[in-house]
């Protein structure tokens, strides 16, 4: 039976990931800061406790394993990558973790469309060169870099859109845009955008993100060595998703709609916050069959829903 080893398995992603692969027969290793809850299936799940920047942790943690999907990320997200204090995370720990690892084990890594920098087209398709503009990108295209050189390893780099949904249980929670602004609506306040509203986001919901990981672990042999993008290829205008969150969000709570405005940016804004960015994933579909299956307003739907139970006193 094969051992499948995630770590950061009780994050956002990683907990849906885990989720998904649940579903397999195999060996399933949770690795976390606190322990993950254990998800239905057939799946043998070992829940292992783990300070993951102590490297003698990080060796018992992957010890055995045949696959690993790397969904870490440093405390702070982006901001502590502009402060410094997630490179230890974000870079120093793939570092580690590829001088520990077995030959020819899959690692299958959560990178990041925004690795890329400002696009300079539309659609991205991951032959763009990469140009990152924070430092939480710049930490990310680092990782992916010395996974992919690293030939011992069949390295598989996922470079993720907009991931928005609702958590799994015992799982991290969303930070992005879409459940910030579902929180917003239903504290009955604006939705405010620093453009005008025609910025585009390639949104994908968590769920269909968990079985692009599974798909690529099935497929790693035809992946491996190389960077693959993952999208919707819509190109969500955010005015139009905004709009869809007050609207759902009205129907849900029975209130009526918040408004949508824009407002002045503040001085911290990074630049790629005001570009849009559409997702051509045409070649990773080609070698693995995934799509993403759920509908904006279907996940949207769901995420309000799961948010509003939260709320709940």
């Amino acid at each position: 039976m094969a051992t499948v080893t995630v770590l950061g398995a009780t994050g956002f992603i990683g907990s849906a990931v885990l989720r998904t692969l649940a579903r397999q027969e195999i060996h399933l290793r949770a690795v976390a800061r606190k322990p993950a809850e254990v998800p239905p299936g057939p799946a043998q799940v070992e829940v292992v406790t783990a300070d993951l920047t102590d490297r003698d942790a990080l060796a018992n943690a992957v010890e055995g394993s045949d696959a690993v999907v790397y969904l870490l990320l440093g405390d702070g997200g982006w901001r502590a990558a502009e402060e410094g204090s997630a490179e230890r995370v974000n870079v120093g720990v793939m570092a580690d973790l590829l001088e520990l690892l077995g030959d020819d084990v899959v690692l299958v890594y959560g990178g990041a469309a925004s690795q890329v920098g400002v696009p300079q087209r539309e659609p991205l398709n991951g032959t763009e060169p990469d140009r990152p503009e924070t430092a939480y990108d710049r930490q990310k295209l680092r990782a992916e870099r010395l996974l992919l050189r690293e030939s011992r390893v069949r390295g598989v780099s996922l470079r993720l859109p907009t991931v928005f949904g609702e958590s799994t249980p015992g799982g991290g929670h969303d930070r992005g845009v879409v459940s910030a602004m579902v929180n917003r609506a239903l504290d009955g306040q604006p939705l405010t955008m620093w453009h005008d509203g025609t910025v585009r986001r390639d949104l994908v919901h968590v769920d269909d993100i968990a079985v692009a990981f599974a798909a690529a672990l099935e497929h790693a042999d035809a992946l491996a060595g190389r960077h693959w993008l993952l999208g919707a290829g819509r190109g969500d205008a955010l005015g139009d998703v905004f709009r869809l969150i007050s609207g759902i969000t009205s129907e849900h709570t029975g209130a009526p709609p918040v408004e949508v405005t824009s407002v002045q940016a503040p001085s911290h804004a990074p630049v790629t916050d005001f570009r849009s960015v559409t997702i051509d994933s045409s070649a990773f579909r080609a070698v693995t069959g995934w799509r993403p299956e759920i509908p904006l307003g279907e996940g949207i739907h769901r995420t309000v829903a799961a948010l509003a139970r939260k709320a709940r006193p």
